[in-house]
Parts: C-alpha cells; structure tokens; sequence
C-alpha cells in the first residue's frame, strides 16, 4: 500500500497538446504529463521559470472516463513575412517591422469537448498539493486558458495498492454521476514499452518537450455518486 492523491478533470473544452505545428495544433485523447504537471504548478502558484524539480519527481497516471468529443476551431491571424523581421524578440517587435507588409492566415484549434479523467499521483508533497487543489493560487485549466475546468477536482489522498485502485475512490461530477455508472477502461502510464509521446517538459521556458514511453493499460474502475 501507498499513499497516492487523486482528483478528476473535468472541461466543456479541453486542448491536451500535441507536437504543435503553426498551421494546425492538435489534441491528444488526454492529459499528458506536462499538462498535469503545470496544473500542479498553477495550484501552487509556482509561474513558468519557478522550481519545478519537486513536481517533475512525481509519478502521474491518467485514466479516461470520458474523452469527450473533437472539436476543431478555425483562427484567423495576422502573421510576419520572415524576410520582414530576422529574429525579432517578440511579437510586437516582429510587427512594427514589418510595417504594414503582413498576412492573413487561417490555423487550426483541436479541442476535445465534454471530457472528465481521472489522475492519481505518487511522490513527494501529497499533503501540500492536496491543499493547493482544493484552494489553487492561479486558475486552474485543461491545455489552453480558454479551458477552465467546470467542477472542482475533488483531489483526496487514498491509500492503495495500484493507481487504479486509488482511482476507485473519486467522486465523479454530479452530472456525470447522473447519467449512471462512471466508468473509465483505460489508463495511461509510464511503460518499458509502447507509444512514444513527447510531453516530459525539459524548457518550460522554451517550450522544449522530450519523449517518454507510455501504454494504454486495460482497466475497469467504476466510479459512485457525485459532489
């Protein structure tokens, strides 16, 4: 037995990033580890070049209840020509010298809508990351500010063998909760062998991600009333 602190995500839209393209940024089906890391972060009021060191010592299992469903979302914006600006420190920068000489470009939002996962994380902290869930420092959202949750994460520390086990102790929405039996199949977890994805942040400051192996463990956990 361990202890483990669980807590549920639930969004009307979510955007767990992808490798991200300029044209297109994608969705992942979940929450992947930088996403719940720098939602821990949010919640301890810990900003972008703060001391991470403690969270990235954390282990994060993620099980899916609902992936909800894909949603894409069409942007306009106002781009640079390259040869306008060479290496410009920032947007505005960018702006000003290109004088009037932009373009007009359409780009691609993925989101997934209507989504509720599970988390369960072991390490270090448990009792201070409990709290900071329960009363977060900054807003708390899943993948893009436009996506704040839409309950409380209901984050508990339980003791279990397995995170799967611990998962059986989350408190579902009440609107989930409604509609019957919670269920999740699926949890995502780290493994020898299986997917690569590249979401083990390396440069918060520079958006620099590196790859892990992850696999898609068959599970059933049921879930009981909701909050």
């Amino acid at each position: 037995m361990q202890p483990f602190l669980i807590f549920g995500l639930s969004a009307s839209l979510a955007a767990m990033g992808e490798l991200a393209g300029h044209e297109r940024r994608g969705s992942l089906l979940w929450p992947g580890r930088s996403a719940i890391l720098g939602l821990l972060a949010a919640a301890l009021g810990i900003r972008r070049d703060g001391d991470f060191s403690a969270l990235d010592a954390l282990e994060v299992s993620v099980a899916i209840f609902d992936a909800g469903a894909p949603l894409r979302d069409y942007h306009t914006i106002e781009s640079v020509p390259s040869a306008a600006a060479k290496r410009p420190n920032s947007r505005p920068e960018a702006l000003r010298a290109a004088n009037g000489r932009t373009n007009t470009t359409i780009t691609l939002r993925d989101y997934r809508a209507g989504v509720f996962y599970g988390v369960a994380v072991a390490g270090a902290g448990l009792d201070a990351l409990q709290t900071a869930l329960t009363t977060p420092r900054f807003t708390l959202y899943l993948g893009r500010k436009s996506c704040p949750l839409s309950a409380p994460p209901g984050a508990k520390i339980v003791d279990a063998e397995t995170p799967e086990a611990a998962l059986t102790h989350l408190t579902p929405p009440p609107w989930l909760a409604a509609r019957g039996a919670v269920i999740a199949r699926t949890l995502i977890g780290n493994a020898d062998q299986g997917e690569i994805v590249h979401d083990r942040p390396i440069d918060r400051g520079l958006w620099h991600f590196a790859p892990r192996t992850i696999a898609r463990f068959p599970v059933e956990i049921a879930l009981g009333g909701g909050i």
